[in-house]
């Protein structure tokens, strides 16, 4: 069945708002014979039935789009197509199905489809979503893994092929709004309730001998307290409010989908050589808030020794890595180390470790240690990550 005959069996308002969309580029209806049997195929399904249910929530966990790694005419139907159902659900059913949730949300975002939708007679209206009270979700730090001593890393082993990278895995919308309703929480305690939560944690923390537990980030800082982790970028778009600002989406590994990150990198790279980068991400700083949106990690990037002016890189892991994998500093005293939960601010951990922070004539990343003089490169198990062109930069 051709594209123009699935779309013409669609709601008269579904099939208006793709006619619209797709006026914007023969690229949304596929760009490959694949792609365009793919789109067309669920512009079918969208008229099939219930949309809202198990099957869809669980096929949508992995996906940032229906199709490949863009958004195309296919995401558009099934946003007209959940838009009345998803618009009369009541908070408790839609923080049921979060990866649903989150991919909606994430669709009528979209300034194309926000666009389209506004063209549209009676017009598709942004849903908003109360998520204030949702349930929280934890995210986990990956466990060190043991070296095996008898093997060296890439003696004689070919790289491993570049493998399907995991996009969006649950709704991280829901995260960061649960995660701006526990700070707020913490910001209206009573004095008194304040300081009976702190009896009870010393008390915790106290062991049988009477002595109190040393905190996780207790002595000198090191570099093996900072959680670096393999990021993938699925989604990249410049700040609404700010010309110098990237809103990327980050695919760390995690249960809870994409990160969202903001890096003032604008000016220094280009969006194309943004899109489906593999990276280093920084996961364990204190979430900020940048004009408006906050960024729940940092990419590592290096710096040229003539300053910015001199070019930005983004740091890359070795070729095969997969999200989440974990990075870390060679040396016995840090390869098996854990890193921190979260970086403590005041403490100026990750400001006291970067003045250290290089990239070698081999122009692979490290980390120096000013007192002994000793290098600690920055890998994963697979191998060293790099700089594409800068020697003698820092990273930050």
């Amino acid at each position: 069945m051709s594209f123009q005959v699935s779309v013409g069996k669609l709601a008269p308002r579904v099939r208006d708002l793709i006619l619209a969309f797709t006026q914007n580029g023969s690229r949304f209806v596929g760009e490959s014979e694949k792609d365009k049997e793919e789109v067309n195929g669920w512009i079918e399904k969208t008229g099939q039935g219930e949309l809202i249910n198990e099957e869809l929530n669980s096929l949508l966990v992995p996906k940032t789009y229906l199709v490949n790694n863009h958004l195309t005419a296919a995401d558009v139907a099934l946003y007209g197509a959940l838009h009345p159902v998803i618009s009369s659900l009541q908070p408790q059913q839609y923080y049921s199905h979060p990866a649903l949730t989150r991919y909606f949300d994430h669709i009528q975002s979209r300034p194309l489809v926000r666009e389209s939708a506004t063209a549209v007679t009676p017009p598709f209206e942004p849903v908003q979503f109360n998520f204030e009270n949702a349930p929280k979700i934890e995210r986990k730090v990956e466990a060190p893994k043991k070296k095996d001593k008898n093997t060296k890393p890439n003696a004689g082993s070919a790289q491993p092929t570049p493998a399907e990278t995991i996009n969006a895995q649950a709704s991280s919308v829901v995260d960061q709004a649960a995660e701006r309703k526990e700070k707020k929480e913490k910001k209206e305690k009573k004095p008194k309730e304040k300081e009976q939560a702190d009896n009870s944690q010393k008390k915790k923390s106290t062991n049988a001998g009477g002595k109190a537990a040393q905190p996780e980030d207790a002595g000198e800082p090191v570099p093996s307290m900072i959680d670096l982790r393999v990021g993938h970028i699925v989604d990249v778009i410049k700040h609404p409010d700010a010309d110098g600002l990237y809103i990327e989406q980050i695919d760390i590994g995690e249960e809870t989908g994409p990160r969202t990150v903001v890096s003032g990198l604008v000016n220094y790279i280009p969006i194309e050589e943004m899109r489906d980068k593999y990276l280093v991400a920084v996961c364990n700083l204190k979430p900020a808030s940048m004009r408006g949106v906050k960024s729940f990690a940092m990419v590592l990037c290096a710096t040229s020794k003539d300053g910015k002016e001199g070019g930005i890189e983004l740091i890359q892991p070795p070729p095969g890595s997969k999200p989440g994998e974990r990075v870390y500093f060679e040396g016995a005293e840090f390869e098996n180390a854990t890193p921190l939960s979260q970086l403590n601010p005041k403490k100026k951990i990750f400001e006291t470790i970067q003045p250290g922070f290089i990239t070698l004539e081999s122009r692979e990343a490290a980390w120096t240690n000013s007192a002994t003089k000793s290098v600690h490169r920055i890998r994963t198990k697979d191998g060293i990550c790099l700089a594409p062109t800068l020697v003698g930069a820092s990273l930050s």
